[in-house]
């Protein structure tokens, strides 16, 4: 089961984790130089609960979000 919501759809996004050295030049140093680009993962909040639907309840995979905002009916 892919790691993503069941109301809003919300999953899995990429991103680079990026790392520095070097002293910046308004602190007097030459500047900073990128020395490695790693990818990472960014996961959603993803919470199991149960839901009221149709008159049974039902248990979910969803994100924080949308249990905040009310898109879900708690059992």
């Amino acid at each position: 089961m892919p790691r993503a919501c069941e109301i809003c759809g919300k999953g899995v996004r990429f991103g680079n984790r990026i790392v520095r050295h070097g002293l910046e030049k308004k602190k007097g140093g030459i500047g900073l130089h990128t020395t490695g680009i790693t990818r990472r993962r960014f996961e959603p909040n993803l919470q199991r609960v149960k839901s009221l639907e149709n008159g049974g309840v039902v248990r979910r995979k969803v994100c924080a979000a949308c249990i905040k905002s009310g898109k879900i009916v708690k059992a």
